[in-house]
């Protein structure tokens, strides 16, 4: 088996393995997301009838909720002992303003792209490939705001697009198997774009598209096993917590394994560890 191969097996071996550890400490973190979940529609339904001032009472609490997700996933991957509800009362509040500074550097040219490509005939796709374009490039953005702590949001930006540079085949091939189902699906490159275009407007830090990548994916294994869409609804729901926090839990290893190391040091580690 090529090195490199083998290099790639052993990487999302820890990972997994790390994950299932995580898991067992940081289960609490599933019921917490179900209740961020549920507050976060109720509050939609009454933000809806505010207006503009219904628009920035949504954004606040989406950051405020993400950020709690991120402060959930770190305590989890440390592993040092189980979370507890207390750790769900401390995370409210934590990384708030990291969400924050990271959505306005990005809404004010989303917003100028939305208004440029009204008009043209081709903005549609060109929106699209912006999207999908910011959805590669800040992709793990959720992991450098809590693992990195970097001190701005551009800094925040450039080590995404720094960490995709260096590790994007290690980084995207576990997200290129989990949505294969959907890709191969017949309207599977339209829910493709329209799933990278929305995760892409928050560089992966809007808590509603937390929920809706895991609830796709789900939705796209079942109907690929063959389940009744009228049943396999019901499962994609009931599965959704747990797969959520499988997958930023998964992401936030694999970030810890991957950054400020490169392929050369990850390989000369491995040949150091079986020549042992």
């Amino acid at each position: 088996m090529p090195s490199h191969v083998s290099s790639l097996i052993e990487l999302y071996r820890q990972a997994i393995r790390s994950t299932g550890r995580s898991l067992r400490h940081g289960w609490i973190a599933m019921l917490a997301l179900v209740g961020f979940a549920l507050l976060f529609v109720g509050v939609s339904q009454v933000a809806g009838l505010l207006g503009l001032a219904g628009g920035f009472l949504l954004g606040a609490l989406n950051a405020l909720l993400v950020g709690a997700t991120l402060s959930l996933i770190e305590r989890s991957l440390g592993g040092a002992r189980s979370l507890q509800l207390q750790d769900i009362q401390e995370s409210l509040g934590c990384y708030f303003w990291e969400v924050i500074g990271v959505g306005f550097v990005l809404w004010l040219p989303i917003m100028a792209l939305d208004m440029g490509t009204q008009a043209n005939p081709y903005g549609q796709f060109l929106s699209s490939a912006a999207l999908l374009l910011l959805f590669i490039l800040l992709n793990p953005a959720p992991e450098v705001i809590y693992q990195v702590r970097q001190d701005s949001p551009l800094d925040v930006l450039k080590t995404c697009y720094e960490f995709v540079l260096e590790n994007w085949i290690e980084w995207f091939l576990p997200f290129g198997l989990l949505i294969l189902p959907v890709v191969i699906s017949p309207s599977g490159l339209e829910q493709f774009v329209r799933l990278s275009s929305r995760l892409g407007r928050g560089a992966g830090l809007d808590f509603f598209q937390l929920l809706i990548l895991p609830f796709t994916v789900l939705g796209g294994w079942f109907s690929y096993l063959g389940l009744p869409s009228d049943a396999y609804w019901i499962l994609a729901i009931l599965l959704t917590p747990p797969v959520a926090m499988s997958i930023l839990l998964f992401r936030g290893h694999l970030f810890a394994l991957l950054h400020g190391s490169s392929h050369r040091q990850r390989e000369f580690a491995r040949r150091f560890d079986d020549g042992r």
